[in-house]
């Protein structure tokens, strides 16, 4: 309930302090007529309140379809975090705004995001730039062919989360726990941090943080954002201990120095030659933490929920994991190979992300005018993509509420209908990482459990991701011979 409260704590607020503003606001009329049909809604918060009751409700859709229904099918102008945006839509849509990266549009932070997640002094020169994006080398870091060396990490690790927070106990809630995991492989894999008790320290403040994320930017003591702030501050200061501490060890060992993402970026520089800042090195860690903490666990948390749902799709999920396990044998560990020959499991979790994204969009700026189907996009308007104005269309779904995994079967869905890491140059660069997260846990619950929900009929908010409201409890039976 955080994020309405906030936000309705906002609206009163405005009402309170900002009459004069408001009534400028409100009476200002387009200067462009050619902008696409919608509205801007209430001044300065414009749409905001609405799409946080529709998120808060477990239906993000809804606000974008509604107004594709209404306005325009193509585009829509709308007012969302204290900006004026354009939500582009449908397949075509998503083609034209992911071909024009760094053409027409660059990618967009909201600044009170950025403020939760930057170092200081990097949040200010982001300000200037306006130019948020991965570092150049993450992508390689993150390639298969450098992935393959951790694929055993990850089954080892899940097998040990599993056999800690799962086994000894007859109920568990999944996404918490979920959650906890995958900041501990990102802390293994991305820095080389194993303790568990470290890990668990700078978790806590971590939780503060993403709660804060999409919180109203008002900054006064007990507020979220308030909150976030402070938990990042935390980190940071944490991640520098860190970073100072690794600096050290690549100096006076060399090659025998952890070989992770966190060397890399320390031995990366930037496009003009110039050494990274540890203040930056600490924002990409940040970053890529937040990244990989709500989509990895929320969809791991709603396969286990589907593959509860339909029996005959656990069943084929546990016979292709089985032979995978046979093949491994009793000792041995997942390879990249056997990650590949999930293509059932990748299957369902194809559909999971369609019907449950795990990210709902993300935010453009248009750095030039420019037109779109006659509408004409101003120079400075923020722009949307939203999966739901594909993965929500029959058009492109038929039986769209139907959990069907062979709709992901051969070619699968047509081009730029199905987004979940987004697309273009922007494209997540972690999306392997993720498919290689995901499979490997499913792959150590399925062989060893099969469950049943506490509650079916448990409701689903967005926050920016989906949450279970009660932490997705799940009675858990060990997996007896005869099912294998």
């Amino acid at each position: 309930m955080d994020l309405f409260f906030s936000n309705l704590l906002y609206l009163i607020l405005l009402s309170i302090s900002l009459p004069i503003v408001i009534l400028i606001i409100y009476s200002r009329k387009s200067s462009n007529p050619n902008l696409p049909p919608g509205t801007l809604g209430w001044p300065v918060i414009g749409e905001t309140l609405e799409f946080a009751l529709a998120c808060q409700g477990g239906n993000p859709a809804k606000f974008v379809k509604d107004r594709m229904n209404k306005y325009s099918p193509q585009a829509f102008k709308t007012s969302l975090l204290e900006a004026n945006m354009a939500v582009i839509c449908g397949a075509s849509g998503n083609k034209f705004l992911f071909s024009n990266e760094d053409k027409l549009v660059v990618s967009w932070w909201q600044r009170s995001m950025k403020k939760i997640l930057c170092f200081p002094s990097v949040f200010d020169e982001t300000l200037v730039r306006d130019n948020f994006k991965p570092p150049t080398f993450l992508p390689q870091f993150l390639k298969p062919e450098a992935l393959q060396h951790y694929i055993a990490v990850m089954d080892s690790m899940a097998g040990e989360h599993i056999k800690i927070y799962w086994s000894p106990l007859g109920e568990v809630k999944v996404f918490p726990i979920a959650k906890k995991y995958s900041f501990a492989l990102a802390s293994k894999v991305f820095m080389s941090i194993a303790d568990p008790q470290y890990v668990e320290m700078i978790y806590h403040p971590f939780k503060i943080l993403t709660q804060g994320f999409l919180s109203v930017p008002i900054d006064i003591p007990g507020t979220a954002f308030n909150r976030a702030l402070k938990a990042s501050k935390f980190i940071h200061g944490e991640l520098l201990e860190i970073i100072r501490k690794r600096k050290m060890e690549l100096e006076q060992k060399g090659e025998s120095a952890p070989r992770d993402l966190l060397s890399h970026m320390l031995s990366s520089l930037h496009e003009n030659g110039d050494v990274k800042s540890e203040m930056e090195i600490s924002t990409q860690v940040i970053c890529l933490l937040f990244a990989t903490h709500h989509s990895t666990s929320s969809v791991i948390t709603f396969i286990l929920k589907y593959l509860a749902e339909f029996p005959d799709v656990y069943s084929k999920v546990l016979k292709e994991q089985m032979e995978i396990t046979k093949s491994k044998g009793p000792e041995g560990f997942l390879k990249w190979d056997d990650i590949q020959k999930m293509k059932y499991t990748w299957n369902v979790a194809n559909e999971t992300m369609r019907l449950v994204p795990p990210v709902q969009g993300t935010f453009r700026e248009a750095i030039t005018d420019f037109t779109y189907t006659g509408f004409t996009i101003p120079k400075g308007w923020k722009m949307h993509w939203n999966v739901n104005t594909t993965q929500r269309d029959p058009k492109y779904f038929p039986n769209l509420d139907k959990f069907d995994p062979s709709r992901f079967e051969g070619k699968g869905p047509q081009p730029f209908t199905f987004m979940p890491f987004g697309g273009g140059p922007q494209m997540c660069p972690g999306r392997e990482y993720a498919r290689a997260q995901v499979l490997a846990f499913i792959h150590n619950v399925v062989t060893r459990f099969k469950w049943e929900t506490v509650d079916p009929s448990e409701k689903v908010a967005y926050n920016p991701s989906p949450i279970p409201s009660k932490g997705f409890p799940i009675h858990l039976r060990p997996l007896e011979n005869e099912f294998i």
